[in-house]
Order: structure tokens, then C-alpha cells, then sequence
């Protein structure tokens, strides 16, 4: 069905299940329900994967710092998720060789243990020992499935003769093994079209939102036309991730499950930075304590994150400070290679939808998720809670069952090895700026654009690799508005609103 037919068919059906949120969370339930044959409905208010999750730093990791903080059943799961994810996505996530920089010996050994006890807020640097301790751990939790080689550990020679721009001040050099997830957006796409193709019960809408309730009734927004819809679903499931204490609000709940923090990213075109990392990343421990990255991202480098709290997921924007952090953070591990903000060409913020808690430093808070349940009347709400992109098919799974205990289903089928996309992400993941209007139309017929910059963002990597300039976004907005019948008007005000979502929220001033 296209956009226009799931509209009309929910005013004369209701789904069972309504999910609000299409970041990969909700996609993900939306995908696992429709397996099982429940009649759900999916909404966002924009489009598909353009909050929180799109911001990731496009690791499908296990979070190996996680093991200091004791959460081994999180490592684990994370670990065997990520596995599944380059096995069952082979086109769109594969192993990354991760490096870690290490420049002291027996530094931190006691970080755990005071971090238990209560008595340690930032841990002291991690030294050669630990981190040894915890690849040996990392890769025992990846189990029989070997999706990926073990780690090696360097002596100063050997790493610096590897990676001969290194700080030469390095003891060490640890390389283990995560994914790469090449595309967050173009992974959620392929997720949610795969969960349409179970038949008419699975429907999923962008640039729909919900506004109110009235009773047992929720009223729907269309945002493109203003048209308002009323659906009566039995169950609620909230994925919107940094927003659910609002979207519970809007359904007349006062909740406090969410204390989100801010992580930004820059993009950089630096092919001296860009030769020097080769195809690992590097996962190190920043002067501050923070875990920082630098990250092959095609022909670019991408280097972040920070982990600030925010209080409306709105605002994120990625500051001038942070960018300063970023350009003297690679000085630290690179001190030879020049970095400056001429080189940015995109940058990028979100926000994690973090478990709230009163611990006082950020990187302390658990990445694990959980559901809460509250009640709307006769109606559950589901809200989930937390979570990491690589666990997102786990958390699915048991939002799943809750939803089919509720309803009093049985589980027909898992996704563990279920194959994710059709084969065709592979020739629309490209490091050029080419697109043929066939595959432009394409894209418009079948992945649900509205908007130009659902385009230029998400369904492409054209804004995140720094390749757009003014005659290309005239000529995809030609031709992706002829695909889509847009007057003249319309195209004008899409490139409008496009420019100014480029320039507001990444820094990109064609």
C-alpha cells in the first residue's frame, strides 16, 4: 500500500498494536509483530530513523567498556546480536577492525571494584593489563559463532610500525574486532520494508504524529496535510526513544523513564588522517576519561562522541566546544596530523535514550534496556526504555513477547537468522554522487520519501560524505519531484527546506 491507501485504510481499521516511533527500536517490533501476523500500525512524526537513531556512531559493537561496569549479561547479548547483524545483513554491516591505543601498563586495575563500592565516579585511564583482561573476556562472549578473528595485542615497536603515525609516547596497541554498520538509516528502511511485505496487516507511516487521546481513541496528525485520524488500538508500544516521557505526556501519563545525553560526531575530509587509520578504527580513552573514536566512514573520517545531558532531544546540535574537543582529541593519538574545521564536512547530533538515573557522570549509565508498563484506560502502553543499537532484534524480541502474552498469541517465528533487505542496499550504498533517475524513481515508489531530505540523509549518503553542492541538489530535486509529481512550488520549497535542515543541524552551507 502506498501512503495515501494506509491512511485511508485506518479509518475504517484499526490496528491491534499502534508502535509510535520509527527509530530502529520500533522498526524492529514493528518487523517482529507483523512476523507473528499481528495487525500493527507504525508511525513517526518525521521520518523513518531520523532521531536518535541516526545519530550512531555506526558501530555494531558489544560495548566492551560495559565489562567494567559489571553488566557481563549486556556484553554478551550485544556481542552475539552483533554477530547476528553481519551474518543476516552481510550488504550492510561487516567486521571492523577496532585499535586501541594504550599508553600505561597497570592503570585502572582497581576501576571496577571502586565503581561497585560506589567510590569512583571517573575511572582512572585504562592501562595494558585491563584491557587485555577484557578482550580475553570479549572474545570469549562472541562463542562458537566466529563472525569475527580474536584480538591481537602489539608492543610498542610492532604497533608503531603498523601505524607509523601513532603517538610514539604508546606502550600498546590492542586490535579487536566489531562491525561496521555502514548505513543506520538504510539498515531501518530495509527492516520496516521487510516487515510490509508480510501482507496488508503491517502498515507504516511517516510524518505522522500523535496528538491526542480521547478515551480509547488516539488521534492521529498527518503532518504533510493536517488531516487528523482516530485509531482504537488494544495496545500502545512507545519506542520514541528520547522523547517517550512527551509522547506519554501527550497520552496523559506523567513518566520519568528517560535521562538522555547528547553524542555528536563530525565528518571530515582528511585523506592524510584517512590513510593513517586505514581501515580500523581507533576506540581510545581521551585525557578526560572519555571513550572517543576515529572511524572510517568510505573515503572520510568520522571522530566523536561526546555524552552530555541534554534536556529536550530537540535542541541537539553538535557546538563549537565540542568541535574543539574533537580537532585536540585526534592531536592525542595522531599529534603529527593536522586537523581543522576546514576539513568538516558534515556534522551530526542525537540523542541516547538513556535509562534515567541520578549517576553523575554519563558514561556510567547502563546502556541495557528494559519495558515499562503503564495503562491508558483499558489500553496498555509499552514504553522501551534504553537499549543499544547492536541489541535492537533482542529488545524487539521481548517487546514482542509481551505484546503476544497480552494478546494471548503464540510465537509462529524468530528473527535470529532472518536475512534483513532485499539485496539491493549493496548498489545503493555508493561512494559517488551518481544516481540515475531510474534509481531515484525507485527509491521514491518504494521507501516512503515525502521530503527531499529524506532523500539526501537517509536514503543516500550524499549529505554525510560532504558530496552535495547546489547543481546536484536542483537535479535530485527534479528528478526525485517528478517521481513524485511535485509543481514547481513544491520543488522549490523542498530544496528550501532541505538547505535549511542541512545548514541547522549539520553545518553544511553549499
Amino acid at each position: 500500500m502506498d501512503r495515501q491507501e494506509i491512511l485511508s485504510s485506518i479509518v475504517t481499521h484499526s490496528p491491534t498494536v499502534l508502535i509510535v516511533g520509527g527509530g530502529i527500536n520500533g522498526v524492529g517490533t514493528f518487523r517482529d509483530l507483523t512476523l507473528q501476523g499481528v495487525d500493527t500500525l507504525l508511525i513517526d512524526r518525521g521520518d523513518f530513523c531520523s532521531g536518535a537513531s541516526a545519530a550512531s556512531s555506526r558501530m555494531a559493537h558489544g560495548g566492551i567498556r560495559y565489562l567494567e561496569n559489571g553488566e557481563f549479561r549486556l556484553v554478551r547479548e550485544a556481542v552475539q546480536e552483533r554477530n547476528r547483524m553481519i551474518q543476516n545483513a552481510p550488504s550492510l554491516v561487516k567486521p571492523l577492525p577496532t585499535t586501541i591505543p594504550i599508553f600505561k601498563t597497570f592503570s585502572g586495575l582497581l576501576n571496577a571494584p571502586l565503581k561497585f563500592l560506589g567510590l569512583l565516579e571517573k575511572p582512572s585511564e585504562r592501562g595494558g593489563l585491563i584491557i587485555k583482561v577484557g578482550l580475553i573476556f570479549y572474545d570469549t562472549f562472541t562463542g562458537k559463532t566466529r563472525a569475527v578473528p580474536r584480538h591481537v595485542f602489539d608492543g610498542r615497536q610492532s604497533a608503531l610500525k603498523k601505524y607509523p603515525r601513532l603517538n610514539p609516547a604508546i606502550r600498546y596497541a590492542a586490535t579487536y574486532y566489531d562491525g561496521i554498520l555502514l548505513s543506520p538509516e538504510r539498515f531501518t528502511i530495509e527492516l520496516l520494508l521487510d516487515a510490509e511485505k508480510e501482507g496488508g496487516h503491517a502498515r507504516a507511516l511517516n510524518y505522522v504524529s500523535l496528538v491526542k487521546v480521547n478515551g480509547d481513541k488516539v488521534t492521529l496528525k498527518d503532518e504533510v496535510t493536517g488531516s487528523m485520524y482516530d485509531v482504537q488500538p488494544q495496545l500502545i508500544i512507545n519506542a520514541a526513544g528520547p522523547w517517550i516521557d512527551g509522547t506519554n505526556r501527550t497520552l496523559g501519563l506523567s513518566t520519568q523513564y528517560v535521562g538522555p545525553t547528547k553524542g555528536s560526531h563530525l565528518v571530515l575530509d582528511n585523506p592524510e588522517l584517512r590513510q593513517a587509520i586505514g581501515d580500523h578504527e581507533f576506540f581510545f580513552e581521551n585525557k578526560d576519561g572519555r571513550i572517543v573514536l576515529i572511524f572510517p566512514l568510505f573515503d572520510k573520517v568520522m571522530i566523536g562522541t561526546s555524552d552530555l545531558p541534554i534536556e529536550d532531544p530537540d535542541s541537539a546540535r553538535c557546538t563549537e566546544n565540542e568541535v574543539d574537543y574533537f580537532i585536540e582529541m585526534v592531536g592525542h593519538v595522531f599529534p603529527g596530523i593536522n586537523v581543522s574545521r576546514e576539513q568538516i564536512v558534515f556534522r551530526f547530533s542525537g540523542v541516547r535514550p538513556l535509562a534515567y538515573t541520578k549517576a553523575k557522570n554519563a558514561g556510567q549509565i547502563t546502556r541495557d534496556h528494559h519495558i515499562q508498563e503503564d495503562k491508558l484506560g483499558n489500553i496498555p502502553v509499552y514504553s522501551l526504555v534504553g537499549g543499544k543499537w547492536t541489541s535492537f532484534r533482542a529488545f524487539s524480541e521481548q517487546a514482542t513477547d509481551r505484546a503476544l502474552a497480552f494478546l494471548g498469541w503464540q510465537r509462529k517465528t524468530d528473527t535470529k537468522s532472518l536475512p534483513i533487505g532485499a539485496g539491493n542496499t549493496a548498489a545503493l550504498i555508493k561512494t559517488d554522487p551518481h544516481y540515475t533517475r531510474g534509481e531515484i524513481g525507485e527509491m521514491a515508489n518504494h521507501e516512503k520519501i515525502v521530503h527531499l531530505d529524506d532523500l539526501l540523509l537517509r536514503r543516500t549518503l550524499l549529505g554525510y560524505l560532504g558530496q552535495l553542492t547546489f547543481p546536484l541538489v536542483d537535479e535530485l530535486t527534479n528528478a526525485l519531484g517528478d517521481a513524485l509529481s511535485w509543481t514547481e512550488t513544491q520543488k522549490s520549497a523542498e530544496k528550501q527546506r532541505a538547505l535549511e535542515i542541512l545548514a541547522d543541524r549539520h553545518g553544511v552551507r553549499l
